[in-house]
């Protein structure tokens, strides 16, 4: 997964981030970051804030690529850790992102956060990352590591790929094991959530809430 996202990223990265075209210039690029945070985090503070002022939030993004979401987080939310399995990805948005104090970016084995303490983080969101995934055992271990950096009663919102059609290969770092309703809630069960909502059934975009129950242990 490591090798395909870095060689990805070296071949034309905001192509294979946002693949609705491949001439992206960075601002163009970013702006796109801006349009999905308003239409997905500012239109659900309620959800994602549950009361606590934004700037008092530390939150998490899971699958960061280039920092374009990471970007548009920075400006809402106190501080902000992107996640990446590729240090390509990493190593483009430390350039896009360095002027930004409170964003703070890390390459990861693309399986568990290990790095990052229990409980440590009031919001947890991935956008075009989990439909990339082809082992179920690999979402569902990630979504598990994810519970437990996020504080009790805590938002999880990503989107995972739900159309039932999607046949992924083992060796697959593209197309994503796809989730029912069904399987999404025995997702988050299996992982100390709970699956509130969810939009997009039968499609890439199978947008999910999970809210980490209150009193679930952390390890």
């Amino acid at each position: 997964m490591r090798q395909d996202w870095d060689n990805r990223a070296r071949e034309n990265a905001y192509h294979y981030i946002s693949s609705g075209r491949d001439d992206w210039n960075l601002e163009a690029f970013l702006a796109t970051g801006e349009r999905v945070i308003a239409e997905e985090v500012l239109s659900d503070m309620g959800n994602v804030c549950q009361g606590t002022p934004p700037a008092a939030l530390r939150v998490l993004e899971i699958g960061c690529g280039a920092g374009r979401l990471t970007r548009a987080l920075a400006t809402v939310f106190g501080e902000v850790h992107g996640v990446d399995v590729s240090d390509e990805m990493i190593r483009l948005a430390r350039g896009n992102l360095e002027h930004l104090p409170n964003v703070h970016l890390h390459a990861n084995n693309g399986a568990d956060l290990a790095f990052l303490a229990n409980a440590s983080f009031d919001f947890a969101f991935s956008y075009l990352v989990f439909q990339h995934i082809s082992s179920r055992l690999i979402i569902e271990n990630y979504v598990r590591e994810v519970s437990r950096v996020l504080k009790p009663g805590s938002l999880f919102k990503f989107q995972l790929q739900g159309d039932p059609k999607s046949e992924p290969r083992d060796d697959d770092t593209w197309l994503g094991q796809p989730y029912s309703v069904e399987q999404a809630a025995d997702l988050a069960a299996d992982c100390g959530f709970e699956l509130r909502h969810h939009r997009g059934l039968g499609t890439q975009y199978f947008w999910l809430w999970f809210f980490k129950i209150s009193g679930k242990p952390t390890d």
